[in-house]
């Protein structure tokens, strides 16, 4: 089984580190998810992980790119709400990276 250690402890992950637990997840958790993915953190970075967590408690599902970016329109305006955005933050796969880093299980349309 693979993990990540966050402050002395040991968080479950799957084979591509997505936590099996999602109440593992914390700030510091996130950091180290966001560290292996290459990513150094931002505030832009974290308002773009408590959106996708608040669609997932809005919704239930971890978002898909297009339904994220609807959403971020409307929750964060016009000029957050682009693929260019997300894509500047977090790169190749922004929901994926984003439902990982921000504690959630894969979108359903990722492989």
């Amino acid at each position: 089984m693979a993990s990540l250690t966050v402050l002395g402890q040991d968080i479950a992950t799957d084979k591509d580190g997505f936590l099996k637990n999602l109440n593992d997840w914390s700030p510091a958790v996130a950091a180290a998810l966001a560290e292996d993915c290459g990513i150094s953190l931002s505030e832009q970075h974290w308002d773009l992980i408590l959106l996708v967590q608040r669609f997932y408690q809005e919704f239930g599902l971890s978002p898909a790119m297009r339904p994220l970016i609807k959403y971020a329109k409307r929750e964060l305006g016009a000029d957050k709400g682009t693929s260019l955005y997300f894509l500047k933050h977090f790169p190749d796969s922004p929901a994926k990276l984003l439902s990982k880093i921000a504690g959630l299980p894969r979108p359903d349309n990722c492989l």
